[in-house]
This record gives C-alpha cells, sequence and structure tokens, in this order.
C-alpha cells in the first residue's frame, strides 16, 4: 500500500470521507475520544463525520449527555461516549496525575488542599446543578482555596481525572461543570487488559493505519504497555508495511484509490492531531502555518485527496457565514470548486447561507 493509499484510508476510517454514523455518540463511540479543546471546532469534528449532521444534532447529544467532554488522555479535553467514560478515564489518567505531582506542588495544591475542594464541588454540585467556572472558583476562594495562577484550573482537572466532574451543556459561551455520578450514573466497567486491548482496537481500527508510535502519542500509554495491548489484537487488524514503517488498521475496509474529495476540517481534528508524523498529509514547509508561533493553537485546514493544501476561517454574519480560504499556493479553478462545494457542508451545519471569500 502506499502512502497515498494511508492517507485515503484514513480518511475512509475516520469516517471523513465515508458517513456510516447517524449519531453523534455512534462517532465518538467508534473514534474511541475526539479532541475537544475548541468547543466549536469539536462539534465541527463530529457535523463533518455524520451525513447531515446539524450544530443542533451535536447540541442536542450533550444535552441529552450522550457525549462527555473531559480529560481522559494526555491532560488534553476530548469529547467521550458516555459509556466509555469511566474506563477511560481509570486506565489513562493515574499517569497523567502522577506526571503532574510537580506542578502541583508548585502550586502548593496537596492533597488536603485537592480533598477540600471536592468536597465543597460535590456539595455545591449535588442534584444536577451545573456551574460555569467563575461560579466554581467563588466557591473555592470563598472557603479559603486561592485559584489564581491555574490553580483554579488544576483543581478542576484533577477532579474530572478522578472522576468527580465533568463538563456540563455549554452557557452561551462559557462551560459548565457538573457531578459526573450526576450527569451519568451509571457506564461501562472495563478494566485492566480487556480495557487496554478495546482502546488498542478503538484507535487502529479508527485510525489506522496507524503505527505503534502514533498509538503510544494519542493514547499517552506507556511504550510497553501500548506494544502489550497492540500484540493482543493483532489478530483482528491487519499490518500494512510502507516507507519502512509498520501501520496497522482494521481488517475490513475497501480497496483505496484516488477519489477526488474536498474537506474542510477544523484545527485541532484527529486527522491531524491523531499521529506523531503529520508530513504525509502536510509538506514541511507549510507546517509552521498550521500552529502559527508554535503556540498549540491548530488552524483550521482544507484537505484536498488527503492532503492539506490550505487554511480557512469563517466569519459569522447574521444570517450566513462568510468562508475565507488561505492556500499555500495557487489552485485551480476546479480545486475552488470542490472547496466551494465542501463549504456547503459547513452551512448547512450551522442552518446558514455559505459565501465563499479569499
Amino acid at each position: 500500500m502506499t502512502i497515498t493509499e494511508i492517507i485515503l484510508l484514513r480518511l475512509y476510517n475516520q469516517q471523513i470521507s465515508d458517513n456510516p454514523s447517524s449519531t453523534p455518540e455512534q462517532v465518538v463511540t467508534w473514534m474511541g475520544a475526539i479532541q475537544a479543546q475548541d468547543y466549536a471546532g469539536a462539534k465541527w469534528s463530529l457535523g463533518l463525520r455524520l451525513p447531515h449532521g446539524t450544530q443542533s444534532d451535536i447540541d442536542n447529544a450533550i444535552a441529552r449527555k450522550a457525549i462527555i467532554r473531559t480529560w481522559p488522555m494526555r491532560g488534553t479535553l476530548h469529547f467521550v461516549a458516555a459509556d466509555d467514560v469511566r474506563w477511560l478515564l481509570k486506565l489513562l489518567t493515574p499517569r497523567i496525575i502522577a506526571g503532574s505531582a510537580s506542578r502541583h506542588r508548585q502550586l502548593e495544591l496537596d492533597e488536603a488542599a485537592f480533598n477540600r475542594s471536592h468536597d465543597l464541588l460535590v456539595n455545591a454540585l449535588s442534584g444536577g446543578k451545573q456551574l460555569m467556572r467563575n461560579e466554581v472558583y467563588a466557591i473555592l476562594e470563598h472557603a479559603g482555596i486561592a485559584t489564581a495562577g491555574q490553580r483554579g484550573m488544576h483543581i478542576i482537572n484533577y477532579l474530572a481525572q478522578k472522576q468527580v466532574l465533568c463538563h456540563g451543556v455549554h452557557n452561551e459561551k462559557q462551560p459548565t461543570y457538573v457531578l459526573l455520578d450526576d450527569w451519568v450514573p451509571v457506564s461501562k466497567n472495563l478494566e485492566g487488559k480487556e480495557a487496554l486491548a478495546e482502546l488498542a482496537l478503538r484507535y487502529f481500527k479508527s485510525h489506522g493505519p496507524a503505527t505503534l508510535n502514533d498509538f503510544v502519542w494519542w493514547s499517552g500509554l506507556k511504550i510497553s504497555d501500548a506494544r502489550e495491548c497492540l500484540n493482543s489484537v493483532t489478530s483482528v487488524l491487519e499490518m500494512i508495511e510502507a516507507g519502512g514503517k509498520k501501520y496497522w488498521t482494521g481488517a475490513d475496509h475497501p480497496e483505496m484509490h484516488t477519489i477526488p474529495s474536498t474537506f474542510l476540517l477544523p484545527g485541532f481534528d484527529e486527522y491531524m492531531l491523531g499521529y506523531t508524523d503529520r508530513t504525509p498529509i502536510l509538506a514541511a514547509e507549510y507546517a509552521d502555518r498550521i500552529v502559527p508561533g508554535n503556540n498549540g493553537m491548530f488552524m483550521p485546514t482544507i484537505v484536498v485527496d488527503g492532503k492539506v493544501i490550505g487554511l480557512w476561517k469563517r466569519i459569522l454574519k447574521k444570517d450566513r457565514v462568510e468562508i475565507e480560504i488561505i492556500p499555500f499556493e495557487k489552485i485551480s479553478k476546479a480545486q475552488i470548486k470542490s472547496i466551494s462545494a465542501a463549504t456547503k457542508k459547513y452551512g448547512k451545519y450551522l442552518g446558514k447561507s455559505v459565501a465563499l471569500v479569499g
């Protein structure tokens, strides 16, 4: 299999070029987890993977508690399916918490501070209450627990990773926090080798073809644990060699041929962030355009036939959305036409008319 076929198969397996799921929770379950640092972008990551997905569909899935926004891996916000939230947190967060110990000491956050915060917030949020971040901070400050200097966010992260808190429904543009036990009373329980095997299957089937190092990056597991869980599921995966590397993917997939396809992806989409090596889809000379100033903020991308050819920005108006395109190089009329077609899906997702500018 060629590198071109590999990236086309990734588009297919990630449900970007093929949309077999019918609900946001089906997409998230298939993917294992979807990056969700950028809330609006993460919702579009789900919408573009649905045949007729709208922003309202994603909002409804969050409101009916079918998908959960929390910190299961790498200390980074993700959407996960409600049924998966506890076993993913249990499997992946102990290593994150241990790795944060020195930062917690710098912030003078010890077990006593976390325990007091736990008791205060459980009491304040019990009964299904949702509080915005400033309200959470006010409760802590009132009890003498300082939240400045990132202390407040570290407390929230820690309690989320301990399966106490998670995100609720956004209040306008502000996140809210809820008690996980109130929000999702029951979820799947997987442990040990069973959980590791399930995580590996989810990743390689949805993100494959991918390497072991890709899986280590994505999951945050130790390489020994990642190798063990990959080895436990190789019998149901296909191994592909290309460019001197071994890739793994689900055994059932169609033959990949170059079919003209254009997509507008949000900045933190799994197609870009789900792998250690981005050179198959992004020319090295344009890498700094994706993350300007290396500030950790990924720009939305235009993907044509699996390759990133430029950036896009949205300008929201009252009844329409304007899409500005910033190609890396001169593009053809045919490419402009295909980009224009891709913007229509985004317009339908938002429920607005769309205009291409730039």
